[in-house]
């Protein structure tokens, strides 16, 4: 009988109609495909049953959180390698069931489907979660969706994070520390919401509080921080108590369609519009142009997505849904700054800074993989595994330009039409 890896790369290349970019390591020892290639590691016969029962990316997800399936090497290399071939082929079945047709292709899966043993399809990893996609974002929906993502645990985003504890994209100089980026990254926003001292700031998904605490200590505002998770809210408090900032910082565990003491000289949404969805984004970016005053600004920092011919055909990422964001929907940059302007919001600044976030994620990667095993203690392996691989994945998605990140200045125009911004564009920048 022939080596495993040398079979399982002859029918996968079957399949896909197309050679492997890297390695193949078997269960049994074995090894095929270009001896300097970053090697993709079937550790048991019960990955390629994953792989089969749920073909393209969940199908991965499941192998690699499971621990059925490795990587030897490079990892971002290995990875967008294979990215390359699920994407191009789509994130479903759709493009197996399309090669399928092929009676080449059908004895090849045949033959895959031998070598995997018995066709029982393995139960989902214990960190997967599964359920349909309705009744979304009710007040409900989103607290149990922030919960899975956020309450993970302080002592692991302290790792992955590192002592900014701010879990957005930082804003880089050529050189630099995570620590100085995400500083600086805080202070560009206080720029551009031209935050003076007496001043009312709504943080609105305020993670461990480090917005609102730079915020309040650097200009002098009075800051109300709201998140849905238990454990974000106590960290934060910890910290304001720590800083000496407990008259001027109010950390609330609160939807932010509950606020009601408004108005407020400014708003700061900074990766929290992700969790809205794309039904109630409107009645979002409402609620925040009613809680701010006549002349106030809101900064909305969030992530875009490419837009599609067909917006219809839009669909959430698998490994996403179920691994890390449940219920998150990415929207196009053009998509977000519409429904702004219908919410009666003058948008008045977009800047990209795809970029940044990319090299941001490249040193989460680095925090949690040179701290591994505490990571892992405080989680799980699995756990571990699906922010490797979700930080990992969408640091070479942002390098490629298949989504990015955006920062949008807004603000809730007076009747006089005064703005209140300076003549010249970006002057925060110095």
């Amino acid at each position: 009988m022939a080596e495993a890896a040398s079979r399982l790369r002859s029918l996968a290349e079957q399949m896909l109609g197309a050679p492997l970019p890297v390695r193949l390591k078997a269960w049994d020892g074995s090894q095929a495909g270009p001896p300097d290639a970053p090697a993709l590691v079937v550790r048991n016969r019960r990955a390629l049953r994953r792989m089969l029962f749920k073909p393209g990316e969940l199908g991965l997800a499941r192998a690699w959180v499971s621990g059925d399936l490795g990587i030897e090497g490079d990892l971002y290399t290995a990875l967008d390698a294979v990215a390359g071939l699920v994407w191009e082929r789509g994130e479903d079945a759709r493009g197996l069931v399309q090669a399928l047709r092929d009676p080449d292709v059908r004895a090849a899966a045949r033959e895959l489907l031998k070598l995997a043993g018995p066709p029982i399809p393995p139960a989902p990893p214990r960190e997967e979660v599964r359920r349909p996609r309705r009744n979304l974002h009710t007040r409900r929906t989103d607290k149990r969706a922030i919960s899975h993502h956020y309450d993970v645990g302080n002592d692991f985003y302290e790792i992955v994070l590192g002592p900014s504890m701010v879990y957005s994209c930082a804003y880089w100089e050529d050189a630099g520390t995570l620590e100085s980026a995400q500083r600086d990254k805080l202070e560009l926003v206080c720029l551009k919401l031209g935050l003076k001292e007496g001043q009312r700031l709504l943080d609105v998904g305020c993670g461990w509080g480090s917005m609102a605490i730079h915020a309040a200590r650097e200009h002098g505002v009075s800051v109300v921080g709201v998140t849905l998770s238990q454990e974000q809210a106590a960290y934060a408090r910890k910290r304001v108590a720590d800083e000496g900032l407990t008259d001027r910082v109010e950390i609330r565990v609160q939807d932010y369609r509950d606020i009601v003491d408004g108005p407020f000289d400014a708003i700061s949404s900074i990766g929290m519009a992700e969790h809205v969805g794309a039904e109630k984004y409107l009645e979002y970016a409402r609620q925040l142009y009613a809680l701010l005053k006549p002349g106030g600004r809101l900064l909305n920092h969030q992530i875009a997505r490419r837009p599609q011919r067909d917006e219809s055909a839009y669909e959430v990422d698998e490994f996403i849904d179920a691994y890390v964001f449940p219920d998150g929907e990415l929207a196009p940059v053009g998509t977000t700054v519409t429904q702004l302007e219908r919410a009666g919001f003058e948008v008045r600044d977009v800047e990209s800074i795809r970029e940044h976030y990319a090299r941001t994620l490249r040193r989460w990667v680095a925090n949690l993989e040179a701290d591994w095993d505490r990571a892992v203690r405080l989680t799980s392996p699995g756990r571990a595994r699906v922010w490797q691989l979700y930080m990992a994945a969408s640091a070479l998605a942002f390098e490629r330009n298949r989504i990015g990140v955006n920062q949008v200045l807004a603000i809730r125009t007076p009747e006089s039409g005064a703005s209140g911004l300076p003549l010249r564009a970006r002057t925060w920048h110095g």
